[in-house]
């Protein structure tokens, strides 16, 4: 069974920092597309960042020069490190694997506020 388990949400300040990991258990992405998408109250779920099975990296406008991506193939991980950050990054934030079909975490909460 797929799983992606996401950590390392919560409360930080504006201006702070962040790291969120996702582990992959049962299974190895090594060949998947994976990466964060996130979603604000009332808002659609949009791309934060992904890194494919070959290395390439795509991120939002957005978070560029603020977060970044990557990824662990030996321990099926991949982690968001997210810097300088602002109210408007407050969202549910959710790992993704895509290989053929899309896979997704349960989510875990960002606040950005004082």
């Amino acid at each position: 069974q797929v799983q992606l388990v996401e950590s390392g949400g919560g409360l930080v300040q504006p201006g702070g920092s962040l790291r969120l990991s996702c582990a992959a258990s049962g299974w190895s992405f090594i060949f998947y597309t994976v990466g964060w998408y996130r979603q604000a109250p009332g808002e659609q779920r949009e791309l934060v960042a992904t890194v494919s099975s070959g290395g390439n990296i795509n991120y939002a406008d957005s978070v560029k020069g603020r977060f970044t991506i990557s990824r662990d193939n030996p321990k099926n991980t991949v982690h968001l490190q997210m810097n300088n950050l602002k109210p408007e990054d407050t969202a549910v934030y959710y790992c993704y694997a895509c290989y053929v079909n899309d896979y997704w975490g349960q989510g875990t909460q960002v606040t950005v506020s004082s």
